[in-house]
């Protein structure tokens, strides 16, 4: 199938889903994420068993699922047999999926934790960095990760993906969103065509605001292939580059990267 075509494919069945219903969260939660709860639900459904494959069998992870944007179009595909875990500093948001959600669906579970966020969470006691993901070694078959990581400094980051690979089982695969810094990327950026003006330049990353660093935060694609090669990860090319930055050939908003967890004798 060429990429025109299974891009077709995509949209085509983020259209079909539209017949779905499901709950929706009140407009306070839902305007946290910054765009259509249920269109980007549906469309991002269709990237994890699209592009990542996911089973109906599968343990899934939903890292800072927020109010259930991702967990709410699982609930109609993944069997009993499965289970899904997310987790989230946003009380609100985890009680509201707890109420909700996990009554129907007991085999959804959401948990709130307390990790410090500067604008979300200041009074949190746990850092991003010596944060421990409370799920044992090598259970989860697919992992998620949507807009957390174009909100992480490099060294929470890398923390979060060890963490990833600690919880993931071989073999498992990880969807995970970015804003990827590389040649075109940067020449749309200096051409004043991206949404967002990543103009702070860092280490291996860049931000739009020099105060606040994890309002968004790009990172250079060279160093995020790196640290996927350090920790065991093999991307499944190609990175599906989003339109953030004003490419007109494109998946979604964000850069999507799906990989996979190799086995001891593969790394």
């Amino acid at each position: 199938m060429t990429k025109s075509n299974f891009l077709a494919s995509l949209r085509r069945g983020i259209v079909q889903l539209r017949q779905w219903r499901y709950p929706t969260p009140p407009d306070n939660l839902v305007r946290r994420g910054s765009c259509d709860f249920e269109r980007t639900g549906k469309e991002f459904f269709r990237y994890f068993t699209e592009l990542g494959n996911l089973s109906k069998k599968e343990n899934v992870l939903d890292v800072g699922c927020g109010c259930g944007r991702m967990a709410v179009p699982l609930t109609d595909y993944l069997s009993e047999e499965a289970s899904y875990c997310g987790f989230d500093i946003m009380t609100d948001s985890i009680r509201w999926c707890q109420k909700h959600i996990s009554p129907k669906h007991p085999n959804f579970n959401f948990i709130r934790v307390d990790v410090f966020n500067k604008r979300y969470n200041p009074a949190g006691k746990v850092s991003a960095s010596n944060f421990k993901f409370p799920y044992q070694n090598d259970f989860f078959d697919f992992v998620l990760l949507t807009s957390v990581f174009t909100h992480m400094l490099p060294g929470d980051m890398e923390h979060y993906l060890s963490e990833i690979v600690r919880v993931s089982k071989a073999g498992s695969k990880s969807l995970i969103t970015f804003f990827l810094l590389n040649r075109d990327s940067i020449e749309l950026i200096n051409d004043k065509k991206s949404t967002l003006d990543f103009q702070y330049i860092r280490n291996a990353y860049r931000t739009i605001n020099d105060d606040e660093p994890e309002a968004a935060i790009a990172y250079d694609e060279a160093y995020i292939r790196s640290l996927y090669e350090k920790y065991g990860l093999r991307i499944v090319e190609p990175i599906h580059y989003g339109n953030w930055c004003g490419r007109t050939n494109f998946l979604s908003y964000q850069d999507i990267i799906v990989a996979l967890k190799m086995g001891t004798s593969e790394a």
